[in-house]
């Protein structure tokens, strides 16, 4: 399904360390690309656990993730029932890159750019996907880049596979468009700070 690739062992840490680590690492990253970065702190745990909720561990194919960061949604993904070897993440930050590497031995991780989505993975697919799962800021980006991620998401998916979204905003990140793409929301998540929401789009 995806090639395979030697990582080395993951590095054990105490859980305490680790986060306060990575709450370093991200507010590092925005204050030198807040555009790119779009959060001060990783996403907390009821976030990356309600975002793994929309994804079907039974559903065959690769699950992609765009923007991972640290890694809270992987984890997430990986709790859910995902396999390691299945995970493919879409990271530009280098040091985040390095990180997952550690984290998730069994990943394939790519060092790109997620919003051209088919450049960053040209090569890496051998399958259509069974969900896409972002992080990425999306607000950074007018509308119309916004939903071209969208339309070449779904076009490198299964159909009807959901699109996975956070946004901190009361508004969805890609407007509705009933008759080309149905948008549900979840809850809104206050245990996140900022509060969040997640919205789920699926191809009609």
């Amino acid at each position: 399904m995806l090639q395979p690739i030697q990582r080395p062992a993951p590095r054990k840490a105490p859980v305490g360390l680790d986060r306060f680590e990575d709450e370093t690492r991200f507010l590092r990253s925005w204050i030198e690309r807040p555009l790119v970065t779009g959060a001060v702190t990783p996403s907390s745990k009821m976030l990356a656990r309600t975002m793994a909720s929309y994804v079907d561990p039974r559903r065959p194919g690769p699950v992609i993730e765009l923007g991972p960061g640290t890694g809270p949604v992987t984890e997430a993904l990986v709790r859910r029932g995902v396999a390691q070897d299945r995970l493919v993440l879409v990271e530009y930050n280098p040091d985040f890159c390095r990180l997952l590497k550690r984290r998730f031995p069994k990943a394939a991780i790519v060092q790109g750019d997620a919003y051209d989505i088919d450049e960053a993975l040209a090569g890496v697919l051998t399958e259509p996907a069974a969900a896409i799962v972002s992080s990425l800021p999306l607000f950074t980006k007018p509308p119309p880049v916004r939903l071209d991620l969208l339309t070449a998401a779904q076009d490198l998916m299964q159909p009807g596979a959901p699109f996975i979204q956070f946004t901190y905003a009361v508004v969805p990140p890609i407007p509705k468009n009933p008759r080309r793409y149905s948008a549900t929301g979840s809850n809104r998540i206050w245990l996140n700070l900022p509060p969040a929401r997640v919205w789920v789009y699926r191809s009609r």
